[in-house]
């Protein structure tokens, strides 16, 4: 008999975390999530998601034996900005069972319920400023720096439980030996057009940092504000996040645009630390993780281009398509042998477009789900 039993202790929490280690094991696409961070995350007081929202999580037992997880997530900040009320569900694994699928969403579906929420949405882990959507397309390959994995039947179990599609979440392939170089050699034509209109691009200053994700913290929130499931940071969330960035960012990959000294838009592309991680066991830094981390980091050989983002005045002025250009460049002349852009919605046309003209392929798919309830 499969029981639903709430985490409350940090046995359970540490149970939770580690999950998802048994359930892929073998499986060599899976890259295990660092279990401090994860941890972190889920934990009151450790992450600042916790300082304006709520969730609760939840385990499947089958007598001593967890056979799957979730999380019941109220994202207050989502709901007061889209004047909505609507909960979210994350960190759904399990093993391919209806029964315990059914159990574990109508357990966070009662939770969400007395909080007067009308709609489930998900997956998101715990919002679309984390780790979001289900794979659902591009099972061949493990996942790169930030992105989730599961198994194909997740979306049946899903699909069986009532939830239908709110929108799909892209995953580009470039490699350098295909880029468009007409993209590239536009470079030099980009930058004069841009200083024309006083408008500058440079590497982040890492000397700076504190300031500088000030400055772009303002920019990110205003230059995505537009797309779907989009919920602005908190400065605390957005400093949280760039703490952790700062220790695998590299300056050439960080681009900052600036309109008379002004940010205006920035691009990150982060090493796809998961070509390490996929190398340490059950996420754990010690005794030995750790030196698998810092040792595998010059052998990293690919970048996840994580964000993009331009104020709405200064769009269609080119920054978009220098950055692109840049990154592309930095990667070719350090010998990489290409990069991911994601997410990008799959209505987010300019973005769609502007990767397709470089000669950037869609090889992985991801899916938010949502459901009355």
């Amino acid at each position: 008999m499969i029981v639903i039993k709430k985490v409350e202790t940090k046995k359970q929490l540490a149970a939770f975390v580690d999950f998802p280690h048994k359930l892929f094991e073998g499986d060599k696409k899976y890259v295990p999530e660092l279990h401090i961070a994860q941890r972190d995350v889920l934990t009151p007081g450790k992450h600042p998601f916790h300082n304006h929202s709520s969730m609760q999580l939840f385990l499947a037992y089958e007598g001593d034996v967890i056979k799957g997880r979730i999380a019941a997530i109220l994202n207050n900040n989502h709901n007061k900005l889209n004047k909505v009320t609507e909960g979210f569900f994350g960190f759904y694994d399990l093993y391919n069972d209806s029964e315990v699928s059914k159990k574990l969403l109508d357990e966070a579906q009662t939770w969400l319920l007395s909080k007067d929420a009308t709609k489930m949405i998900g997956p998101v882990n715990p919002s679309t400023n984390e780790t979001a959507g289900l794979l659902i397309e591009g099972f061949d390959l493990p996942p790169v720096a930030m992105m989730t994995y599961n198994y194909s039947y997740y979306l049946d179990l899903l699909t069986a439980a009532g939830f239908k599609k709110s929108v799909d979440l892209l995953a580009y392939d470039l490699p350098t030996n295909v880029v468009n170089k007409r993209s590239l050699a536009l470079k030099d034509t980009l930058r004069k057009r841009l200083a024309e209109r006083n408008i500058t691009v440079r590497n982040i200053n890492l000397k700076d940092y504190k300031n500088e994700v000030e400055k772009i913290l303002k920019v990110y929130n205003d230059a995505w504000i537009e797309n779907t499931g989009f919920i602005p940071m908190t400065d605390d969330e957005f400093k949280y996040l760039a703490k952790d960035l700062k220790m695998i960012l590299d300056k050439d990959f960080a681009l900052v645009a600036e309109h008379d000294g002004k940010t205006i838009g920035f691009a990150l592309a982060i090493p796809d630390i998961n070509q390490t991680l996929i190398k340490i066991k059950r996420g754990r830094l010690f005794p030995t993780g750790i030196f698998k981390l810092l040792l595998g980091k010059s052998k990293i050989d690919y970048v996840r281009v994580i964000a993009l983002g331009v104020n709405k005045e200064f769009r269609k002025a080119g920054v978009e398509a220098f950055f692109y250009a840049e990154i592309i460049q930095k990667a070719i002349d350090k010998k990489l042998k290409g990069g991911e852009a994601s997410w990008i919605l799959e209505n987010n046309e300019m973005m769609n477009n502007g990767l397709i003209k470089m000669n950037a392929k869609v090889y992985k798919r991801y899916r938010i789900l949502e459901k009355a309830i």
